[in-house]
């Protein structure tokens, strides 16, 4: 039989890491890094994971890899502490990896909730997606450098979407999207400065291309006003980021040489 790692990476999420752990215990080891945690994240990861660890981890991908490294299964699932693994989603994900399936990575379809309002259609334009490669065998998947959703990389085969889905509290409400809107450009904009992607043109264009693709293309027009809301926030990402990283150039360059020139602190094991 298969073995299954959970693997989650948590930076100050008490308010939503219980809930999530709870949802687990179908896997055979639970790991939790804990990347700068300031809040009870660490005393709620001892109660339930098999193994909780702690470090410094300014990029995702590095955390990320750090983390699958860290479990020692056959198959890892990666899970976000605002994110919710369904029992129909659990039985699917035992039941594929012990049918010794020929892929090697499976997207996982998301449904994603701005408070209690379940949005179905128009993410995109790295404000958001409706499934993700979250399972996969050990060895495969590797991640990018990049600040705000890294490039990542599989070496195998793709199977199929699996048929249930993981519930992803996206945003508490509208101010906490333009929260993330504001995170991200920042993230995004420090990566601009040192690799220039367009000029203010291009990715204003961009922008125009990015909304037709959500609202139109990915059928956000069904979600009615918060389809016209999502599609503004997927086009402004691209042009705000580029605005910031060409008008707050000289402020980034500080924790921009911070990030790259530290190396992650080691981790350090807290609870077995």
């Amino acid at each position: 039989m298969a073995s299954l790692s959970v693997v989650l990476c948590v930076h100050n999420e008490e308010a939503v890491l219980e809930n999530c752990l709870q949802h687990l215990a179908f896997a055979d080891e639970i790991v939790v890094l804990l990347d700068r945690c300031t809040d009870r994240s660490a005393e709620i990861a001892r109660q339930y994971a098999h193994r909780a660890l702690s470090g410094a981890f300014p990029l995702e991908g590095p955390r990320r890899a750090a983390a699958v490294a860290a479990s020692g299964s056959d198959w890892i699932l990666e899970v976000d502490a605002d994110e919710i693994v369904t029992a129909a989603l659990a039985a699917e994900v035992r039941a594929l990896i012990n049918s010794d399936p020929e892929a090697d990575f499976f997207q996982v379809p998301v449904e994603n909730y701005v408070g209690d309002h379940l949005i179905r259609h128009g993410w995109g334009g790295s404000f958001g997606t409706t499934s993700v490669a979250r399972l996969f065998r050990r060895g495969t998947k590797s991640w990018g450098m990049e600040r705000v959703h890294p490039s990542v990389q599989f070496h195998g085969r793709e199977g199929p979407i699996l048929r249930h889905g993981i519930t992803h509290r996206v945003d508490t409400d509208i101010g906490d999207m333009m929260h993330r809107l504001e995170r991200y450009t920042a993230l995004r904009a420090a990566d601009l400065v040192q690799r220039p992607r367009g000029g203010v043109a291009s990715n204003l264009f961009r922008a125009l291309r990015r909304f037709y693709k959500c609202y139109v293309s990915r059928k956000g027009y069904r979600e009615g006003d918060w389809g016209v809301l999502i599609a503004l926030m997927a086009a402004l990402y691209p042009l705000l980021s580029t605005l910031r990283a060409r008008l707050e150039a000289d402020a980034l360059v500080r924790p921009l040489k911070l990030d790259t020139d530290a190396e992650p602190k080691p981790i350090t094991r807290i609870a077995a």
